[in-house]
Order: C-alpha cells, then sequence, then structure tokens
C-alpha cells in the first residue's frame, strides 16, 4: 500500500533530512511539507500554524496523509526565552495533530520527544527507559506531557503513534535552532568561518548526542517496525555517542589545525547539567533492532567536511 505522507515542522534540523528520505522511499506516493513558512525542500510545500485546530483539520481532512511526522516544536532554550509559546505549540499542537489523526483515521503519527523529558533526579549515567522523570524547563516538561498524550492516545483511540527521545542532534544542512545541545552543530560553523569558538556550555560537560543521518535512520527504522514488537508506547530511549565541548573541540583541531575554543557558560549550562549523560537505550535495540552508525570521529570528519564544502570554502 502506498503512503500518503504528511510532514509538519518539515523546515526543521529533522524535518529537512526526513522529508528527503522520505521522498526518495518507493513506498511514497506523495509527500507534502507544512511550516509556518513556504518551503523549497522539491515537495508540495503549505503554510501551516500547528496551534490553529481548525487548519490543521483541514489540512488532514483535505490531504488524506497515511502517515504524520509531527515535529513542530519550541526547543529548549527557546522554551525559555518564551514559555507560553512553547506550551502552546508543543502541546496545544501536539492534541491538534493526534485529534486529526483518530478524526481522519491516519494510519501512523510520529512525535519526537527528547531527552530534556528527564530531570536532575534521573539516573545520569546509563539512563534507562523507566525512571524519574522531573524536567525542570518548560521545554521538558512538554515533551514529558507529550508522552502520556501519545501513550493515552495508543490506549484510548488505538491510534498508531511512535516516538523517541532524541539526544542532541547535529546536521550539516540546517543552522542551530534554539537547542541547549546547538554548540556541537555551531562550533563547526565557527570553527570554518573564524577558527575560534565561544562555548555557552563549561569544557566538560557530557550530553548524549547523535549524528543526523543515524536520526533519520531510527525514525524510519521504528515507523517500519511490527506493532506487535512494540513495547514501549510512550517514547523509546535514544543512543547513539556521549562527548564534551573540550573532547568535541579537540576532534575539530585535527581538522583544522589552529582551532581555538573558550568558555562562557549562560543560562543554557544549568539546562544541560539537568540532562543525562548517557542512555541506555537497550529496550530499542531488541524491540526493532536499533544500531548506530557514527562514532564521535566520523560523525566530526563527515560534518566538517560537508559544512566546510556547503560555505563555499576548500576542504583541506
Amino acid at each position: 500500500m502506498s503512503n500518503r505522507i504528511l510532514v509538519i515542522g518539515a523546515g526543521g534540523q529533522l524535518g529537512t533530512e526526513l522529508v528527503q528520505a522520505l521522498a526518495a522511499d518507493p513506498a511514497t506516493a506523495e509527500i507534502h511539507a507544512a511550516d509556518l513558512r513556504h518551503l523549497d525542500l522539491g515537495v508540495p510545500s503549505l503554510e501551516l500554524d500547528v496551534v490553529d485546530k481548525r487548519a490543521v483539520f483541514d489540512i488532514v481532512d483535505r490531504l488524506r496523509p497515511t502517515h504524520i511526522y509531527h515535529l513542530a516544536a519550541i526547543l529548549s532554550a527557546a522554551g525559555e526565552r518564551n514559555p507560553a509559546l512553547a506550551w502552546q505549540v508543543n502541546l496545544d499542537g501536539l492534541m491538534n495533530v493526534l485529534d486529526a489523526a483518530v478524526a481522519h483515521q491516519v494510519r501512523q503519527v510520529f512525535w519526537p520527544s527528547s531527552i530534556a523529558a528527564f530531570g536532575p533526579n534521573t539516573p545520569r549515567q546509563h539512563t534507562p527507559q523507566h525512571c524519574t522523570m522531573d524536567p525542570n524547563t518548560v521545554y521538558g516538561i512538554t515533551k514529558l506531557t507529550g508522552e502520556r498524550l501519545v501513550e493515552y492516545y495508543h490506549a484510548r483511540f488505538d491510534l498508531d503513534v511512535r516516538s523517541l527521545r532524541y539526544p542532541g542532534l547535529i546536521s550539516w544542512k540546517t543552522e542551530p535552532g534554539g537547542g541547549t545541545t546547538d554548540y556541537a552543530i555551531h562550533i563547526f560553523h565557527e570553527a570554518i568561518r573564524t577558527g575560534n569558538y565561544l562555548c555557552f556550555l563549561e569544557a566538560n560537560t557530557r550530553l548524549p548526542m547523535m549524528y543526523i543521518p543515524d536520526a533519520v535512520k531510527a525514525t524510519l527504522d521504528l515507523m517500519a517496525a511490527p506493532a506487535k514488537t512494540l513495547t514501549v508506547w510512550s517514547s523509546y530511549n535514544l543512543g547513539a555517542i556521549s562527548f564534551t565541548p573540550a573532547e568535541l573541540a579537540a576532534e575539530i583541531e585535527r581538522l583544522q589545525p589552529g582551532f581555538t575554543i573558550e568558555y562562557a557558560p549562560d543560562f543554557r549550562q544549568q539546562i544541560a547539567t539537568s540532562w543525562p549523560e548517557s542512555i541506555d537505550d537497550s529496550q530499542a535495540r531488541a524491540d526493532w533492532g536499533w544500531a548506530h552508525t557514527f562514532g564521535l570521529e566520523a560523525m566530526a570528519r563527515d560534518m566538517y567536511t560537508h559544512l566546510k564544502q556547503s560555505l563555499g570554502a576548500q576542504v583541506h
């Protein structure tokens, strides 16, 4: 059966890459990319504000998608600057999409959670699938609430809605979007442009991270998994690599000798300190065969090479 796909929030870091992967899939009959603004991603583009319930219902009614990937969100640092907007977009928007999916019998929905759903009393090393979750940012609170919502819609309405707790995502195709882990993207931009980076986290702040090809692969693998193999209907832990700003800077310095980094921690340091340092994703590996590809060295080299090319410079 061919798939009619709607990607909401398609202009973001994950959406940009996911649209391309979905469009290349022979099972995709048609795909539409929705965002607040018109997008040029090589597929039909729609303007949509997920807070507008009528607009969400109208688009789902008109397109009749078999699959919805709902990625629209206000991220962690941006959410602290505007908590009310984060709540509206992250939760009201999610409920609008879930209600529309139930009303129009959408076959599958994907919604991303985050390591931000954990908190200061969560075990920080090898954070388990099930543990204390006490987020202290509005972004994390909306993600934890969203996890409860998607699990509820699965149980109450038999909606096949699946989710991943993404670590920090790193990609070269989009600019940083307001997340606490975005230093790991910004550092490459500044290394290539200026040879120096002023980091807003402390040198030894270890956080779980993932290169975007692995994030796309995880998303598609989860959505393709038979429902009978899944044991988690809130959100799966997802891990790949964990590193500090100092460790990432050392990898960049190998690629660009002379690169330097300085540290000036700001309010995002407190957010980062409340998050895990490493993730136990054994449930995802057991249930649907998750396995990452990129380690720190491979990610840094691939990221640096592609970004340098995209910025119009010559790779060493």
